[in-house]
């Protein structure tokens, strides 16, 4: 019986040990993080009086469901409970498409920490904007920049990197200034720091290049509400004035919210004129730069280029919204087509004119239509003359008189010579001398070979010596002379290659050569001539017919953009650069051929650089309104 005792109680002894162990692995494996409990994102914005860390799963955007993480913490790095956070992903609509939208249903999972999922439909850019509302803290808005097939975010507005805000808050505490501008280094803040409908103090710290206070400069700033519709522009001057050495303050009044860019022009003695701009909003911390200066401290934003007065930065989204394309200015060959309106003519040294030198009637006709085609020699009518007959009749008394009396030969040549000059071929003389008698009716033969394109007579006519009869063309080769505008006359050289082609042969090309320029113009039409010669073996061309002349102007390698890069206002012509990181700033170029679509440029822009190619007209808008009309 003890025995027994024994054994039980050694059993519940075990039991007890075990309980107790699994009872302690069991809360060991409990405290255990799990991949749930894995760390969530850090900030790494500021936007208001947030700081904001978002992350995405998975890290690359796809078609379909994504999950959505967002740490809110305020200015203390404390997390912000009981936020009203929306969050909303937004393919701009894009011609007939319309805006497509991909919200995300957040909760609060922890104090600070929110999370959600979105589907998105398609592949795109779908810029993310974030709501964020607390009652403490007041709200914010912030846009990244997101798309399918690109891992991660990128900050587009709204907001700074948290690192960035940290590098000028500590310039701001220290005695460097924020921005250089030429010769200029200086810090510009905002009192209050959110701008306000009212009165708000601008104070500006001016320096020179070794850190010395720039005295007695003459600043301007004022801030600009674009006009919106009907309702013009509102402006908000600053009186600066100079309360200690190297420091201007003065106060502006905002008379309503909204955005009002400041422009700020520092002109010191002996120093050039600066223009700044930057970007102000009632309801949004400080000042952002847009334009006229870069940042003076070291990191990525001193590389950065300097932007000149009526830069505009835009983020992803709106580019995308009001359809930015860009391209880049390259120096490629430049080949400038003119087309002009052609007309076919003769060749006009292939023309020939049958005229008398006589008197005469005419006898037989044998060619007695116009367009009548005839051989170099032929027969075409037959004449009487008086003078032509009393010719004849003299060189056979000459001819007769010679052998007995001794007539001079000088004579005789002088009455031969007269029937040639009268068109009598050394045939029809030879056959005068073997007949011994004058020819009533002397045959009149063909000068050239070609086509009788004008007859002014008939059999019987009357003509007097000089006048046109008969005129013959050969049409083997004719001439295309093209209106040219005098524009264009530099760029025409003869030799260069010609395409022309007739209205009634669609597809079927000649190509020839600028053989001459004619050195004077229309001047009604002020238009120049150009010859081109072809050759019209088959008769295809034919006097009086139009034709279209393309020809091809090689200029060789010049620098150009697109055409529709390039804004005409007036006498001045603009291009936008891409200067990254959304910034697209305004340049005066002078341009000089236009071909292919392209526009040579002059000056004012190099190789290389990446200009905007659609949307800027309403770039150009934006552009004038920061910069003011007077710049361009």
């Amino acid at each position: 019986m003890s025995r027994i005792l024994i054994i039980l109680f050694s059993a519940a002894a075990l039991f007890a040990v075990g309980a107790v162990a699994g009872w302690h692995l069991q809360s060991r494996n409990q405290n255990a993080p799990t991949a749930k409990d894995a760390p969530g994102p850090q900030p790494a914005y500021r936007s208001g009086a947030f700081q904001v860390g978002v992350r995405l799963q998975p890290q690359t955007p796809k078609v379909g469901e994504n999950r959505f993480e967002l740490v809110l913490n305020d200015a203390g790095g404390a997390p912000v409970a009981g936020a009203n956070v929306r969050a909303v992903a937004e393919m701009p609509a894009m011609g007939s498409m319309p805006a497509m939208q991909a919200p995300a249903d957040l909760r609060e999972t922890a104090p600070g920490r929110y999370t959600g999922r979105f589907e998105i439909p398609m592949d795109g850019s779908w810029p993310l904007t974030l709501d964020i509302a607390q009652p403490k803290l007041g709200k914010t808005r912030i846009t990244l920049d997101m798309a399918t097939g690109r891992a991660g975010l990128q900050l587009a507005s709204g907001g700074v990197a948290l690192a960035a805000h940290e590098s000028n808050t500590a310039n701001a505490g220290s005695a460097e200034p924020a921005f250089r501008s030429g010769p200029y280094r200086f810090d510009v803040t905002v009192e209050p720091k959110t701008p306000q409908v009212g009165s708000n103090t601008l104070t500006l710290r001016l320096t020179d290049a070794n850190g010395k206070p720039v005295r007695s400069a003459q600043i301007g700033a004022v801030a600009e509400m674009p006009a919106m519709g009907t309702m013009p522009a509102m402006r908000a001057p600053a009186t600066m004035k100079e309360v200690e050495a190297g420091v201007y303050r003065g106060s502006f009044e905002l008379a309503m919210d909204g955005s009002w860019p400041l422009s700020l022009a520092i002109q010191a003695p002996g120093k050039p004129q600066r223009h700044i701009s930057f970007d102000l909003a009632t309801g949004r911390d400080g000042l952002q730069l847009a334009s006229g200066a870069i940042s003076a401290g070291g990191g990525a934003d001193a590389s950065a280029q300097e932007a000149p007065p009526g830069t505009v930065t835009l983020d992803s989204r709106r580019r995308q919204l009001i359809g930015v394309t860009t391209a880049t200015a390259e120096i490629a060959p430049l080949v400038r087509s003119i087309r002009a309106v052609g007309k076919v003519t003769y060749d006009e040294r292939r023309l020939s004119d049958v005229s008398l030198k006589f008197n005469a009637w005419v006898g037989k006709l044998y060619v007695d239509y116009l367009g009548a085609h005839v051989l170099e020699g032929q027969p075409l009518f037959t004449v009487y003359g008086p003078d032509l007959l009393a010719a004849q009749q003299e060189y056979l008394d000459l001819k007769r008189r010679g052998s007995r009396v001794g007539v001079s030969r000088t004579l005789l040549a002088a009455a031969r010579k007269r029937l040639t000059l009268w068109d009598m071929s050394s045939k029809q003389i030879a056959a005068l001398e073997q007949r011994g008698e004058p020819f009533d009716y002397v045959p009149i033969h063909a000068p050239r070979t070609g086509t009788v394109v004008k007859k002014n007579i008939v059999e019987g006519t009357a003509r007097k010596a000089g006048m046109t009869l008969i005129r013959i063309a050969d049409l083997s080769r004719v001439w295309v002379e093209a209106q040219v505008y005098e524009s264009e006359l530099p760029l025409i050289q003869p030799g260069m290659t010609a395409k022309v082609t007739l209205p009634y042969l669609p597809g079927h090309t000649l190509v020839g050569k600028v053989s001459y320029v004619y050195p004077y113009l229309d001047d009604a039409s002020r238009t120049a001539r150009v010859r081109i010669a072809l050759d019209n073996a088959d008769g295809a061309l034919k006097p009086d017919m139009y034709a279209e002349v393309q020809l091809e102007a090689v200029l060789g390698d010049r620098l150009t953009v697109p055409a529709q890069a390039v804004i005409v206002s007036g006498d001045t012509r603009v291009v936008f650069e891409d200067l990254g990181s959304g910034r697209l700033a305004p340049r005066v170029v002078k341009t000089g051929q236009h071909a292919q679509g392209h526009i040579e440029i002059i000056s004012g822009l190099k190789a290389g650089v990446k200009i905007v190619t659609s949307g800027n007209f309403l770039i150009a808008s934006e552009s004038r309104l920061k910069s003011g009309l007077d710049q361009w």
